[in-house]
């Protein structure tokens, strides 16, 4: 990516234990102009995290150590204007901290949206997607995490 183009694009900050999906989240949105900064735990991306450098957080939430809620607690503490979105299979019933959550298996169409709508401004909500329909694991393609 050039430099002009490197400047324009948002930086995120994906974690996620389950390697098939980090990569495939990651490679998804790097093809829409999105840097994609992946790591497996909480801890590796509480390290990582860059106020100046990350624009959004995604997490699943059960990852080893503490869970994507309880580093989203940390992330605001540090950045209360920093969006974090939760996509997980288990929802939690606190999301204070929470800005958006999408529950898996989820399309990542759906999340290229809502990341897009929370970047553009638009309404920070909890919002619980699921597929109309659900299809077995292997019809799904690779557009679809957490299967």
């Amino acid at each position: 990516m050039d430099a002009q183009c490197q400047a324009l694009a948002k930086t995120i900050l994906l974690v996620d234990e389950r390697d098939k999906d980090r990569i495939i989240t990651k490679w998804f949105l790097g093809d829409f102009g999105f840097v994609v900064d992946s790591t497996r735990t909480a801890q590796d991306a509480l390290a990582l995290f860059d106020t100046k450098n990350h624009a959004l957080v995604i997490t699943e939430n059960f990852l080893a150590g503490i869970t994507g809620t309880e580093m989203a607690h940390i992330i605001k503490l540090r950045s209360p204007s920093t969006p974090v979105i939760l996509c997980s299979a288990q929802l939690p019933e606190n999301r204070t901290c929470l800005d958006s959550v999408i529950q898996k298996p989820v399309h990542l169409m759906t999340l290229k949206e809502t990341i897009e709508r929370i970047l553009e401004g638009g309404p920070h909500e909890f919002q619980k997607f699921v597929p109309a329909c659900r299809l077995s694991a292997c019809s799904r393609g690779p557009f679809w995490v957490g299967s």
